[in-house]
């Protein structure tokens, strides 16, 4: 099995993305994992989200995301087709996670707000990724890393719990 990891300047342009299955295809006799990292600047700009809304600024929070939003929206456009719709609407629940959190006020402490934020960078990106394989004729399954790799609740500096996530790991993506 080989394991490849895209992520930031690997991904932060249509282009480079596009790039992406013409590397994959230099394998055809392996069995891929692929991790994918927050695309481009994404994780800089959600840590910005995290701290106007722990600071109160919700307002600039919301606005802060919209532009988030709109950049990733933007890459679906040009590069999803045939499954647009589907895509767009897997985007759109992790937005709304986000949007949920960000029309509260916060009530826990501020690394629980940034662990839940900043970690949707990589769901955005590997859902595009996964749908644009797709469309591209490499089939692959999207895995929500949160339902595979388990920790502590020490949020920003949490613990793998190895026994549960090797269950997980063999009941959920060695099948795959």
């Amino acid at each position: 099995m080989k394991v490849f990891k895209f992520g930031g300047a690997s991904i932060s342009t249509i282009e480079r993305v596009q790039h992406i299955p013409q590397i994959l295809r230099m394998n055809p006799e392996e069995k891929i994992l692929i991790v994918i990292s927050a695309m481009g600047k994404t994780t800089n700009a959600l840590e910005k989200v995290v701290e106007a809304f722990y600071s109160g600024n919700q307002s600039q929070a919301l606005l802060l995301f919209e532009s988030i939003k709109k950049s990733h929206l933007n890459l679906l456009k040009y590069t999803i087709t045939q499954q647009w719709q589907k895509a767009t609407d897997s985007l759109q629940d992790l937005f709304t996670e986000v949007e949920w959190l960000l029309h509260d006020q916060p009530v826990k402490p501020y690394n629980y707000y940034y662990d839940q934020i900043v970690c949707v960078g990589e769901l955005l990106s590997s859902t595009i990724m996964s749908f644009y394989l797709n469309e591209e004729k490499l089939d692959n399954q999207w895995l929500d890393v949160r339902d595979v790799l388990r920790t502590d609740s020490h949020f920003r500096e949490a613990s793998l719990d190895w026994e549960v996530t090797t269950r997980l790991v063999h009941e959920r993506v060695a099948p795959l």
